[in-house]
């Protein structure tokens, strides 16, 4: 019988390929023994929405996978993009490295985007003793990057722990920065192209997934294939060449110490000019081919998944939208789930990539007018008014 180390555990869990896999519970896997939650989450992100600053808040959540998966050598961990936060599970072994990261991570998002970032670690073993579990799975949303799914109300428990002040970490020095390298938040807003961008996130009325549930999930999805590309909202051969000055600036911000941020906005603004004139004239540089890593782009998107929840941000027109809000609606007055939705014109893109050669670039979408904030403002039952974005 074949031994799974720590560190293959996640390599080694099942592809699934169809997006309704998310709730077979064949497809999941239950963290192993001594693993815990590196989580985080922005206090006040409604506020921060509020004053349109949506990239600043995107810019944060994806800082702490980046600053975590950089700690830890970039091995293969399962993590999730929540807009405002994130969540990274890891062996114990790798603890440490997390905390440091954490901890150097909440310090540059208050210092440099003036932001308050709340962090725990939470072992699994406690999200058990509560009578919940931590299962992982492992879809394919190219053959270049799998993301993971969570089910078993154990990420779910940990962030309210977290929120409640437990699991904390111990504040790092003024100026400690993370390694953020390959963050990066250069692409424009997207536009809709089938009727509007809609973030929704829906969850269990009573905690856990059940059949009626996961019925729920599937009509949704299934409502969701019938437009192009399963209503993705980054087109097939990728987002237009338009890139974004304030997302140049956040990038150079979060890559480069202030001594060095002009030199690396104008390495960046050389390597936009590069990567434009590839793509206009189909010529590769090297390993690196622009028209592809567009495409890569596309494939890659994390616009829809699964953390003890659905979680999407769509391109849908308004019979399909009407149809899944109809759906949503039944399901909350049955008590089977309980739902937030937010429509907007536009999605928001924000990325890890470590190196463009490679083709494993990860890309999380959000919509571009608040977006899973939003829709989970309506869940809590906060009230929350949207300003125009400062992108």
């Amino acid at each position: 019988m074949k031994t799974v180390t720590d560190e293959d555990f996640f390599a080694e869990v099942p592809l699934f390929s169809e997006f309704e896999g998310v709730t077979d519970a064949a497809n999941y896997r239950p963290l192993p023994d001594g693993w815990v939650l590196a989580l985080a989450d922005i206090v006040g992100s409604t506020q921060a929405i509020g004053a349109g600053r949506y990239k600043d808040v995107n810019m944060a959540g994806a800082s702490v996978i980046s600053a975590v998966l950089n700690a830890v050598g970039k091995g293969d961990y399962p993590f999730v993009f929540g807009g405002d936060g994130a969540l990274i599970a890891l062996p114990g072994s790798l603890e440490a490295a997390a905390r440091d990261a954490l901890a150097a991570a909440q310090v540059w998002v208050e210092e440099d985007l003036n932001l308050m970032l709340r962090i725990a670690i939470v072992p699994v073993a406690d999200t058990r003793a509560e009578g919940l579990d931590v299962r992982v799975a492992r879809y394919s949303a190219s053959p270049n990057v799998t993301y993971a799914m969570f089910w078993g109300g154990g990420t779910s428990w940990a962030e309210r722990q977290m929120k409640l002040g437990r699991y904390g970490i111990d504040r790092a020095p003024a100026g400690t920065r993370p390694d953020l390298t390959g963050l990066s938040c250069r692409w424009s807003p997207i536009d809709a192209r089938n009727g509007e961008i809609v973030s929704i996130i829906a969850v269990p009325g009573e905690g856990r997934p059940g059949r009626e549930f996961q019925e729920l999930v599937g009509g949704i999805v299934a409502i969701t294939t019938e437009q192009n590309r399963d209503s993705h909202p980054v087109p097939a051969d990728g987002p237009d060449l338009a890139f974004s000055l304030h997302g140049i600036n956040r990038e150079a911000k979060a890559t480069a110490p202030p001594s060095r941020r002009l030199w690396q906005k104008l390495f960046i603004f050389l390597q936009l000019g590069i990567t434009v004139a590839c793509y206009r004239f189909g010529i590769p540089l090297g390993r690196f081919d622009a028209r592809r890593y567009k495409r890569d782009v596309a494939d890659n998107s994390d616009f829809r998944k699964f953390d003890d929840g659905l979680k999407m941000t769509i391109d849908v027109d308004a019979e399909h939208l009407k149809r899944i809000e109809t759906l949503l609606q039944q399901a909350q007055a049955k008590g089977v789930a309980r739902y937030g939705l937010h429509r907007q014109s536009s999605a928001l893109m924000t990325c890890f990539v470590p190196t463009p050669i490679a083709r494993d670039h990860i890309h999380f979408i959000d919509g571009a007018a608040g977006g899973y904030a939003v829709a989970a403002s309506q869940i809590t039952g906060k009230s929350l008014s949207t300003a125009p974005s400062t992108i």
